[in-house]
């Protein structure tokens, strides 16, 4: 993808309950972990009925934040395990990130200077808190 330090989102699409395949998936390449969100699909193929309603397939969307150098891993590990060649199964892709904020670990690792419960950056943000 490109250097090293750059960031990109996975995210993935399968149908409810899949999601923690996909997070076992990634993890076994090395992704330190994945945000499960719930959906609904609208797509072409999902608009099925029964008895005459409409029935709109759950969905779960799995985003694993991760660097650039390990993307194309993961993502054969989460096609292969979760079996997305498959017509139904799901689908993902890939979104390089520009810009990356917070104390997220994926962050303190790269950049190896947080201390993520330290007194002074704690203090730090109540007193942002109290002047807003």
């Amino acid at each position: 993808m490109s250097n090293e330090n750059d960031l990109v989102l996975i995210v993935t699409i399968v149908k409810k309950g899949w999601g923690d395949k996909v997070v076992k998936a990634s993890r076994k390449a090395g992704a330190r972990g994945g945000t499960i969100i719930f959906g609904r699909g609208t797509g072409v193929h999902e608009n099925k009925s029964l008895l005459g309603m409409l029935i709109e397939p759950e969905k779960e969307i799995v985003l694993t934040l991760t660097e650039s150098t390990s993307a194309d891993s993961i993502v054969e590990f989460i096609s292969t395990d979760v079996g997305l060649d498959k017509p139904g199964c799901g689908l993902g892709f890939v979104v390089p990130l520009e810009r990356v904020f917070g104390t997220a670990h994926i962050l303190c690792d790269l950049h190896q200077q947080c201390d993520l419960h330290s007194p002074v950056a704690d203090e730090e943000v109540s007193d942002r808190r109290d002047k807003t």
